[in-house]
């Protein structure tokens, strides 16, 4: 039997159902076996997911310290309360950005970064997940916590500019691509409160007719625990505007070596 699979998970998709999947794929080896998901995605995100499978889910803390790779979107001049397209938008005062102020920031955010936990975060606080504190309006009562972490290597891929009809299309569509959930305990707000956040992106669309937007695509190598949705958010303040993450894709689990002058290569890919 295997020790973990390295799973892709799609956009749309919960760790559970990516495993629960897997698991169904397997014919009735693994039917009553523990599956154990180190390290969550977002359900805007999609990537390698790492399942423990056994015996080995009692080992799950020694792949927290796993380093990651991701491809992500910054969208800038709409942001969000989640930081990705799964939330309430708003549009935010156009700053145009350029490839030039891009690479500058991505340099200035390589190595050690103390980046705050998004509010829509399982990270728990007095025994309550910081996203039930969102939703209940009481952040005003709590101190968001910090996580420092490294950027091996932050560099950017491109810089594109898209009409905000497509922007919209993209985004509900992704939006759309989860299933239903009525369970209150496995939904943020409702169904992840869809209702109003397609109220919101209809909204922008509608207001911004003939309007475009930049997004900038950037490859991340991080250790442990680095947000891309705060990290997304991070670029846009430092470019002088506000954004969110547009996509998230997560390319490579493993053990990264960095090397001086923001090189670096991978002891270990799972």
């Amino acid at each position: 039997m295997k020790r973990y699979v390295v799973l892709h998970k799609n956009v749309g998709e919960t760790p559970l159902q990516c495993a629960e999947t897997w698991r169904a794929s397997q014919s009735d080896t693994y039917k009553d076996v523990p599956l154990a998901y180190a390290g969550r995605l977002d359900p805007m995100a999609s990537g390698k997911l790492l399942v423990l499978i056994g015996d080995e889910c009692k080992q799950q803390e020694k792949y927290h310290a796993l380093d990651k790779s991701y491809t992500f979107e910054v969208l800038f001049g709409i942001h969000s309360d989640t930081a990705d397209v799964l939330g309430l938008v708003e549009v935010a005062p156009a700053t145009p950005v350029t490839k030039v102020k891009l690479e500058g920031v991505a340099q200035r955010f390589t190595g050690d970064i103390t980046l705050p936990y998004p509010h829509f975060s399982s990270k728990t606080i007095k025994g309550k997940p910081l996203h039930v504190w969102t939703l209940e309006g009481r952040l005003d009562e709590i101190t968001i916590p910090t996580k420092t972490s490294t950027i091996y290597s932050l560099k950017l891929n491109s810089l594109k500019t898209y009409s905000v009809e497509d922007i919209y299309k993209t985004a509900l569509t992704n939006i759309n691509s989860i299933e239903t959930v009525t369970d209150p305990r496995k939904a943020l707000g409702n169904d992840f409160r869809r209702s109003d956040v397609r109220t919101c992106w209809n909204t922008i669309k509608e207001n911004n007719s003939g309007s475009s937007y930049q997004i900038a695509s950037f490859t991340c190598i991080s250790s442990s625990g680095t947000y891309m949705r705060t990290l997304a958010e991070e670029i846009a303040k430092a470019c002088g505007t506000k954004g969110l993450a547009f996509s998230i894709d997560r390319t490579i689990i493993g053990r990264y070596q960095p090397l001086p002058f923001s090189l670096g290569f991978w002891r270990q890919k799972l």
